[in-house]
């Protein structure tokens, strides 16, 4: 069982305050989803998961551990594997030279995706978004990491291959972390998922996705803090 978390979190960019006093749990083997729209401090607090931002207040613990101030290289090799939102591929690499950085055998990754399989010569600077994704995303997979973040893993796939990127994630054996900012489809009724949806650098809800679907007409008051801001109705 690994448990990455989040204790209290602060970051601030400059004079912005991005994340507010955050706490949330990632337990695995197990998918979370941090749920929010630009802005919301979701991809931040992937990076502060992965270590990539540092924090201006409480903690990152890892199997109880504080590894706050563990290098984000220390965090990798120690079996993190961040796919970001963009640069995760080598662009000036092959298809099949970016899959042996990780693994000399790839029949797995050409199993998960096999539209990759015509493209192993072509360099990976010149396939569309989508493929680059499905590309990053077989580099995590072959990595057979203890915790997998990834930053809106279906970006630019087609619905179909969407659904398998989630499925994918779904059943690997890690404390799988993703950031999105919509609750894809296939997630939904998916037993064993659990949201933290943040807004404004704070968390709104934790639970899961069920529960948020029955929720989603309501007010949801931040944890930790301010409540959203309430305008006035217009009148009649």
């Amino acid at each position: 069982m690994t448990t990455l978390a989040l204790r209290h979190a602060r970051v601030r960019y400059g004079p912005l305050e991005a994340l507010h006093g955050v706490t949330l749990a990632a337990p695995g083997p197990g998918l979370t989803v941090l749920l929010g729209r630009n802005g919301s401090g979701r991809t931040t607090a992937l990076r502060a998961l992965a270590g990539t931002v540092p924090l201006s207040g409480g903690a990152v613990v890892w199997d109880g551990v504080d590894v706050s101030r563990m290098p984000a290289f220390e965090r990798a090799r120690r079996g993190l594997c961040l796919v970001p939102e963009r640069l995760a591929v080598f662009g000036s690499l092959t298809v099949r030279e970016n899959l042996e950085l990780t693994a000399r055998d790839h029949a797995a990754a050409l199993d998960a995706y096999p539209q990759l399989a015509p493209l192993l010569p072509r360099r990976a600077g010149t396939l569309s978004g989508g493929e680059q994704r499905m590309l990053a995303l077989s580099r995590a997979l072959l990595a057979r990491a203890r915790v997998v973040l990834v930053d809106e893993p279906a970006q630019g796939m087609s619905p179909t291959v969407a659904a398998r990127t989630h499925e994918l994630l779904g059943a690997l054996d890690a404390c799988v972390v993703v950031a999105e900012q919509r609750l894809p489809p296939g997630l939904q009724d998916r037993a064993g998922v659990l949201v933290y949806e943040l807004r404004r650098g704070a968390v709104v809800f934790s639970g899961e996705p069920g529960e948020l679907e029955r929720r989603s007409g309501a007010d949801r008051t931040p944890r930790g803090g301010a409540a959203p801001e309430r305008r006035p109705s217009p009148p009649a």
